[in-house]
C-alpha cells in the first residue's frame, strides 16, 4: 500500500500528512498555526474531516501548540505518549537541555522568550505507551515506535516502506544544525542512540525531521559509528 507524504510548513516546524487508505498527521506545530495547517490540507486536496489521527512526536511547545486547533478543524484524535500528555493538557512548556555547545547556547536564548509563549490546552485521546501502536487501523501501513532521548516520551512514526517521521530525534535546519544529524537538545543522549538503533533495526531508510528537509538514514549510521 503506497503512502503519499504531504509536508506542511508551520513556521519553523514542519508537520507531515500521510495518506494511504486512511489519513493521519504527524505533529501540530507552534501555537496559532491551525489556519496554515488547513490551507496545507486544501493544497493537498484533503478534506479536514478525513484526518483521523494526529500523532504528536513529543510535548515541546513547538510541536503541540496548534494541537487543539487542528483537533477542532479535523475532528481527528490526538495521540501522545502517556509520559507527556499532561504537557499539552496542562499547557506546560518544559525544555530539553543542550547536548552540544551550540545547543546549550541556543537553549539559553530559548528560555528568554519562553514566557511569551502560550500553549492552548487540548485533551489527548490516545495515550501511547512504550510498546508503541500499529497504524493499520487508521489505514496507514506502519507503526508508532517509542523513541525516547530527546524527551522521555518521544515517539516516531515508521512506515513499512522505511520512511521515519522522527520529530526532534534528528534535525536538519539552520540555526539548529548546518547539516543533517542528531539533535542538539536531549534529555538522554544514550537513549537517543538506542532509539536510533531501534529505528534502523526496524527498517528506517529515509528520515523526516520536524525541522528541515528529509535525508537518508545513512547519515545517522555514520553519526552513530
Amino acid at each position: 500500500m503506497a503512502v503519499r507524504i504531504f509536508p506542511i510548513d508551520l513556521g519553523f516546524d514542519r508537520c507531515y500528512v500521510l495518506k494511504a487508505e486512511g489519513i493521519i498527521a504527524v505533529d501540530a506545530g507552534a501555537p496559532g498555526k491551525g489556519r496554515i495547517f488547513a490551507h496545507g490540507l486544501e493544497r493537498a486536496s484533503i478534506l479536514p474531516e478525513d484526518v483521523r489521527l494526529v500523532v504528536i512526536t513529543h510535548g515541546h511547545w513547538d510541536h503541540i501548540g496548534s494541537a487543539g486547533e487542528i483537533k477542532r478543524i479535523t475532528g481527528g484524535k490526538l495521540a501522545m505518549h502517556r509520559r507527556e500528555a499532561e504537557w499539552l493538557e496542562r499547557s506546560m512548556k518544559p525544555l530539553s537541555p543542550g547536548v552540544t555547545l551550540w545547543g546549550r547556547v541556543f537553549a539559553g536564548l530559548h528560555r528568554l522568550f519562553l514566557p511569551l509563549i502560550t500553549v492552548p490546552p487540548a485533551g489527548v485521546d490516545v495515550m501511547l505507551g512504550d510498546e508503541g501502536m500499529p497504524l493499520y487501523g487508521y489505514g496507514i501501513p506502519g507503526k508508532v515506535l517509542h523513541t525516547p532521548g530527546h524527551t522521555k516520551g518521544s515517539v516516531s512514526v515508521l512506515l513499512d516502506t522505511g520512511e521515519a517521521f522522527v520529530g526532534d530525534l534528528a534535525m536538519n535546519r539552520f540555526p539548529l544544525r548546518l547539516t543533517p544529524g542528531l539533535p542538539i537538545f536531549a534529555e538522554d543522549s544514550v537513549a537517543v542512540s538506542e532509539s536510533w538503533k531501534r529505528l534502523l533495526n526496524n527498517g528506517a531508510t529515509m528520515i523526516y525531521p520536524a525541522h528541515g528537509e528529509p535525508f537518508p538514514a545513512e547519515v545517522i549510521h555514520r553519526a552513530l559509528s
